[in-house]
C-alpha cells in the first residue's frame, strides 16, 4: 500500500518523483525505490514524505 499511496499522492499534487524528493529532502532513486517497492524504509524517511505530501505518516500505509 505504501506505494501505490505514495504515487497516488504524488501524482495529485502534479509532482515528479524528483519534485518529491526535494521537498522530502531525499535522493530521487529512493524515491522511486521505494515506488516500485524495491527497497525498504524506515520511520524517519517515511516522515519525511508524509511531511512533503502533508498528509499523516499512517495515510501512506493506509489501505
Amino acid at each position: 500500500m505504501l506505494a501505490t499511496n505514495l504515487i497516488r499522492l504524488r501524482a495529485a499534487r502534479g509532482w515528479s518523483q524528483e519534485a518529491l524528493a526535494l521537498e522530502a529532502g531525499l535522493h530521487r532513486t529512493f524515491v522511486a525505490h521505494v515506488e516500485r517497492q524495491a527497497r525498504n524504509i524506515s520511520l524517519d524517511n517515511l516522515e519525511r514524505l508524509a511531511r512533503a505530501l502533508d498528509v499523516a505518516p499512517y495515510r501512506l500505509l493506509k489501505a
